[in-house]
């Protein structure tokens, strides 16, 4: 996944010459953002999607053994993944009220990019987590509350992150 910083670094020559046009190098860069955003988000959404596999990998012996105790945390593990896969998949596309600013308050855009790479390390650490579920074997029961923790803890970021986009904060 591509810095936000690197996006726009990474353009063709015909978008280099077309920076140094008054009014256009805005645009482009509202563009390189709006793109930045979209990749970013697809990218987190993409990662938790593939963690899933793991889930019922976990689950599947324990079912196979006729214990079923742990399905219904298994399903709200679930469907707060799947609450947050979708939260990331219908963000409004590159949040264009706060893109749309030609002149964006470079202090606030590096705020939303720190936020983002904290999102995308603790995304990544939860994907893992998800994921090391099967090798956890009857530590399961255990293991279910941290993940919903740490799904508490990446949704409460991308909160901040929205609501910094928005002008709430």
């Amino acid at each position: 996944m591509p810095e936000p910083r690197e996006h726009a670094e990474n353009r063709n020559v015909i978008e280099r010459v077309l920076r140094h046009i008054p009014g256009f190098r805005g645009y482009l860069e509202k563009e390189y953002r709006r793109e930045s955003d979209e990749l970013q988000r697809q990218w987190l959404a993409d990662r938790l999607q593939r963690s899933k596999r793991a889930i019922d990998d976990a689950v599947r012996p324990l079912v196979d053994a006729g214990q079923i105790e742990l399905l219904p945390q298994v399903d709200r593990l679930r469907s707060r993944l799947d609450k947050f896969i979708w939260q990331l998949r219908s963000a409004m596309e590159g949040y264009s009220g706060f893109f749309d600013l030609v002149r964006v308050d470079e202090a606030v855009l590096d705020r939303v990019y720190e936020l983002d790479v904290a999102v995308m390390d603790d995304v990544q650490s939860l994907a893992e987590a998800i994921e090391a579920l099967p090798a956890r074997g009857k530590e399961l029961a255990a293991a279910l509350p941290e993940l919903l923790n740490q799904i508490d803890n990446v949704e409460s970021q991308w909160s901040s992150r929205a609501e910094i986009l928005k002008g709430l904060e």
